[in-house]
C-alpha cells in the first residue's frame, strides 16, 4: 500500500498554513513583501565584500564586531550592523541563502517591523548570553571559558535561528521548528563553541516569548468569554476578519 496519501497529509497539516500565507502575501504586494529581505541580503553581501579587503576590514570590526569583551554600551551601538556581519572565514553564500529563505519566509508572515524585531531580539539574546556566560565561567553549567570574550558573535545566523523558530511556532510546523531546535543542540554537542550556544540562546528566548504570546491570547479569549461575547439582542458576535487571511484566529500571536 503506497505511502504517498499519508506523506501528503503530512506535509499538508505540517507546511499548508505557511505555505498558504506566503502565496497569499506575494500575490497580493509582490516584491514589496520581500522589501526587508533584498535589503538585508545586499547589506550582508556588501559587509562581506568590505570586510574581507584589507581597507574595510577594520572599519567593519569597529561598527559592527560586537563581543563580550566590550563595554555594554558599545555592543548594544554596534549590534544593528552586527546583525549582517557574517563570519569571514565562512563562505557567505550559506548566510546569504539562509536570510533569503528565511528572512523573506517571516517578513511575509510576520510583517517587516515583527522580522526585525524577533531578529534583533534573538541577537541579544546570544550577545547577553555571552557575557553572562563569560561572568559565570566554565565551572558552571552554562558558562563559557575567559577565552570566548574575544569571540565576534554570530552575525545573522542566530536572527535566521530564531526566525525560524518563530514562524514554525506560529503557524504550527511543529516538526520543522522541533528538527531545527535538534539541529542547533547537536551542532553544539559535536562542537561545542560560542555560535552554537548563542544559537540555543536564541532559541530559548524566542521560545518564551511565544508561550508568552500564546498565554496572553488564551486569557483574552477566557476574558471575552467570561465576559459575554453576544450582543443584547442575543445574536452572536460579529466574525473578525482579516482581509488577506481571512476569519482571524482566537490565539493572538505577533
Amino acid at each position: 500500500m503506497s505511502r504517498l496519501p499519508a506523506l501528503r497529509r503530512a506535509a499538508v497539516r505540517e507546511w499548508g498554513p505557511l505555505f498558504t500565507t506566503v502565496r497569499r502575501g506575494l500575490a497580493g504586494r509582490g516584491a514589496r513583501a520581500l522589501a526587508l529581505t533584498t535589503v538585508a541580503v545586499a547589506l550582508t553581501a556588501t559587509v562581506q565584500v568590505a570586510q574581507v579587503q584589507a581597507w574595510g576590514y577594520r572599519p567593519v570590526r569597529l561598527l559592527g564586531a560586537v563581543r563580550a569583551e566590550d563595554p555594554l554600551w558599545l555592543a548594544l551601538a554596534r549590534t544593528p550592523l552586527s546583525l549582517f556581519v557574517a563570519a569571514p572565514d565562512l563562505p557567505v553564500w550559506g548566510a546569504l541563502a539562509q536570510i533569503l529563505v528565511v528572512f523573506g519566509v517571516a517578513e511575509v508572515c510576520l510583517g517587516r517591523w515583527r522580522t526585525l524585531a524577533v531578529a534583533y531580539l534573538a541577537t541579544l539574546a546570544g550577545t547577553l548570553y555571552a557575557r553572562i556566560g563569560v561572568a559565570l565561567g566554565p565551572e558552571v553549567f552554562p558558562g563559557l571559558p575567559a577565552s570566548d570574550a574575544q569571540v565576534v558573535d554570530t552575525g545573522p545566523s542566530a536572527a535566521v535561528v530564531g526566525l525560524a523558530v518563530y514562524v514554525c511556532h506560529r503557524h504550527r510546523a511543529r516538526f520543522t521548528g522541533a528538527l531545527v531546535v535538534l539541529a542547533m543542540v547537536v551542532e553544539v554537542l559535536v562542537k561545542d563553541n560560542l555560535a552554537g550556544r548563542e544559537h540555543l540562546a536564541a532559541i530559548v528566548v524566542v521560545l518564551v516569548v511565544c508561550r508568552v504570546r500564546e498565554w496572553r491570547g488564551r486569557r483574552r479569549v477566557q476574558d471575552r468569554g467570561a465576559g459575554g461575547g453576544g450582543t443584547r439582542s442575543g445574536a452572536p458576535p460579529m466574525r473578525s476578519w482579516n482581509f488577506r487571511r481571512g476569519p482571524a484566529q482566537r490565539t493572538s500571536w505577533w
